[in-house]
């Protein structure tokens, strides 16, 4: 049977009535724009991560920059990042003005460290992006402690928990995507940032609208961003949210029916953070046969792809702030080693056998 790689559709299914009505409030109160349902939503996910804050805005990319420029980073300033994430935990720095400096990861998490981060440092850095990376926390406690702040980029671990604190609630900001096939997704786009700090709170509420702290009179304190999350986004997200939690254990069950299925004998697994317990975004395991092994399931009808083939510091938009042949040898590895293999909340056992037996059959060939 043909496995996908993700299933934006099976797991809202049964919500569809509860969306539709949520859609239907909204079109019947004509508010579309930083209205009641997206007071509601961030009082809600400020509940469930236990933050005292959280500023909804238009996408994930926005709310790392904005959450940079809240910590009052800019030109001169140096901004750690992991070289192995998506492109946008570093693309959102340039826009502050400051220079994104790239950081190797751990092997086994693929998650930055203290110890990669400290390795970026300079007596210009101002700010450490730790990212969750494929729904597995970072250890960020351990990166906070080398004294900087933190802006836990949490775009693909909605769910996950670092001990008993929930991701999102870690670094002195937290930054959230929405996108739809994320482990919280919308409809569209959408993000958030959550804080426990108020002045944080809101600076990035200026922030996301034009700059404007009151949005009575026509005055603009700083230049801002046009950044909101729209009340349609935020009232699906008041339906979601509450599914969030069996979701996540969903996830991990999907995770422990590819580990009883054998997976592990002809892939590494990929490892949790000391402490961790996450919510797989995407199940991503390495081997040195990846790109081939990706073709292969793709032709068994089993979603695979790889997705940081080229990793940050050898992207080209980024070459002007990477100085010569940076060596980072555990993010070059895991580039040409890792594959991501289908992962949902709702894949179960006999799934799982689909994969690993396609997985089992493309490496004997």
């Amino acid at each position: 049977m043909a496995v996908p790689l993700f299933d934006t559709v099976s797991p809202v299914v049964p919500l569809r009535a509860e969306i539709d009505a949520a859609m239907a409030r909204v079109l019947d109160g004509g508010v579309y724009i930083l209205g009641p349902e997206v007071e509601a939503f961030e009082r809600e996910l400020a509940s469930y991560l236990g933050v005292k804050h959280v500023v909804g805005v238009a996408n994930g990319t926005d709310a790392i920059t904005i959450a940079l420029q809240a910590l009052g980073v800019g030109p001169g300033d140096e901004v750690v990042v992991p070289a192995f994430t998506f492109y946008a935990s570093a693309e959102a720095i340039p826009p502050t003005g400051a220079t994104p400096v790239f950081c190797d990861v751990d092997p086994d998490t693929m998650c930055a460290t203290a110890e990669t981060v400290r390795a970026a440092l300079t007596a210009r850095t101002r700010a450490v992006i730790a990212v969750d990376l494929f729904g597995n926390p970072a250890a960020i406690d351990e990166i906070a402690a080398l004294g900087l702040p933190v802006v836990e980029d949490a775009a693909q671990a909605a769910g996950a928990k670092l001990g008993a604190r929930a991701a999102g609630s870690l670094g002195t900001l937290a930054t959230f995507s929405f996108f739809p096939s994320k482990n919280l997704g919308c409809f569209g786009d959408g993000g958030a940032i959550a804080t426990d700090d108020d002045a944080l709170a809101e600076a990035a509420r200026v922030l996301r609208f034009h700059g404007m702290p009151d949005r009575g009179a026509p005055l603009y304190e700083r230049i801002g961003w046009n950044s909101r999350l729209d009340e349609l986004q935020a009232a699906i997200l008041r339906v979601l949210l509450p599914q969030l939690d069996a979701w996540s254990d969903g996830r991990r069950a999907a995770a422990a029916h590819y580990a009883d299925a054998g997976l592990g004998e002809l892939v590494a697994l990929p490892g949790a953070t000391p402490g961790a317990t996450p919510a797989w975004h995407l199940h991503v395991v390495r081997h040195e046969r990846a790109g081939a092994l990706a073709t292969a399931l793709a032709g068994a009808g089993i979603g695979a792809r790889t997705y940081y083939d080229v990793p940050l510091h050898r992207q080209a938009a980024l070459a002007p702030w990477v100085a010569g042949d940076l060596a980072l040898p555990v993010t070059d590895e895991l580039a040409c080693t890792h594959l991501a293999i289908p992962m949902s909340p709702l894949l179960d056992r006999a799934a799982a056998d689909e994969v690993v037996a396609a997985v089992r059959a493309a490496l004997a060939a």
